[in-house]
């Protein structure tokens, strides 16, 4: 029975020590698709800045794509799922991070801008997660513009204050220093529950692959959910198997043991 495949990208198919996918995993990949199975990708990136998957695009592996944690879902040229934050809230994000100079990275359908950016964003986005240089935008610009995610870079103190002025938007964590910020109800596992209607697919043929907390709910919904090895434990208890490490053939050694490849 052909099974649909949800990949998160950064921790789970591309390595945060050597920025690249592993052999292994590419191989696994490919064993899978000529198998029958459909391969999705699920992350917290939107697609402006999903710039690490070239050795899977190129050989053709990746059916369909959940993006900004679920808010907007497509396959090819044709959009699935697409859900905006509501203005005032955007406008809300923005005033509250341009008062306590907090960088906060405003995403659209296709491209995406930055408030008040510093040392973090450049660290982290620039360097880390090797992210070209975004427009610098201003509290008001920003609100005018028709928001899918916010990233603010919000300690935990942070995001208690500013949650009540954003009463309809969900904040997941898959990196310590920021938060992804999506419209009320929209997580991966909304954008799984798109997948499988869009193509048909059963909910009982899904497994999910993470490592993150904004993996938490695509491993639980999945029928299968596989916690990477460097997962946090909030992450492996959400999940129904464990595997290695990514650098450590995780991913091709939780599909043979799945028998999703010999």
């Amino acid at each position: 029975m052909s099974k649909a495949l949800f990949f998160d990208i950064d921790g789970t198919l591309v390595s945060f020590d050597t920025h690249r996918i592993p052999t292994s995993t590419i191989e696994a990949l490919e064993a899978a698709r000529s198998g029958g199975h459909k391969i999705f990708i699920a992350t917290g990136r939107p697609t402006a800045i999903i710039n690490n998957l070239g050795e899977l695009q190129r050989r053709g592996l990746i059916d369909g794509y959940i993006t900004m944690n679920g808010a907007y879902c497509f396959a090819g040229d044709e959009v699935i799922f697409k859900s905006v934050i509501p203005t005032e809230e955007v406008g809300a994000m923005a005033e509250f991070c341009e008062r306590r100079h907090i960088p906060c990275i405003f995403v659209e359908e296709h491209g995406l801008s930055v408030c008040q950016p510093d040392e973090e964003v450049r660290r982290t986005f620039y360097e880390f997660l090797r992210v070209d240089v975004m427009p610098v935008v201003t509290a008001e610009e920003a609100a005018r513009k028709e928001i899918i995610q916010m990233t603010p870079f919000l300690t935990a103190g942070q995001e208690v204050d500013i949650r009540p002025l954003t009463p309809t938007c969900e904040y997941n964590r898959w990196y310590p220093t920021f938060a992804d910020v999506t419209a009320k109800g929209v997580t991966k596992q909304r954008g799984i529950d798109e997948i499988v209607r869009h193509f048909a697919l059963r909910l009982e043929d899904t497994v999910a692959f993470g490592d993150g907390g904004n993996d938490v709910s695509m491993l639980r919904h999945a029928a299968i959910g596989v916690a990477m090895g460097q997962a946090s434990d909030e992450v492996k208890a959400a999940a129904n198997y464990i595997t290695a490490p990514i650098d450590e053939d995780g991913i091709s050694k939780a599909m043979r043991h799945l028998g999703l490849i010999a």
